[in-house]
């Protein structure tokens, strides 16, 4: 082993809702923050995710070649329905595309995630 998982950064121009945001999703508190960086987790010493300000974000256009996604979020659910109603309650964009164990949507600075079930 090189080293450990340490967070999953994501650039978005409004950190502050991109936070609320995953934190409602993951069940997950702010462990860390200032103006261009805000971290949430389990604990401080946990693998967090992280959200990085940037001047200007072009956002995939998922399942778009100019714009590719580059990287998703898999969340796991135990019912699609009423985790589909859950995330479009706090900014979700639902974006058609799925099947009987995975559908997809845009986080509020349109990063596309999946709620997955087995």
């Amino acid at each position: 082993m090189i080293g450990k998982f340490h967070a999953l950064v994501i650039d978005c121009e409004d950190i502050e809702p991109m936070a609320l945001f995953y934190q409602e999703l993951l069940g997950m508190q702010r462990v860390e923050g200032d103006a261009d960086w805000i971290t949430i987790g389990d604990a401080p010493d946990r693998p967090a995710v992280a959200f990085q300000r940037v001047d200007k974000l072009t956002p995939p256009q998922w399942p778009s070649a100019e714009h590719p996604q580059q990287m998703h979020v898999d969340v796991k659910v135990g019912n699609l329905d009423e985790a589909e109603e859950r995330v479009l309650a706090i900014g979700a964009t639902k974006q058609g595309y799925g099947t009987e164990t995975f559908r997809v949507y845009l986080d509020p600075a349109g990063h596309p995630f999946c709620l997955v079930t087995s």
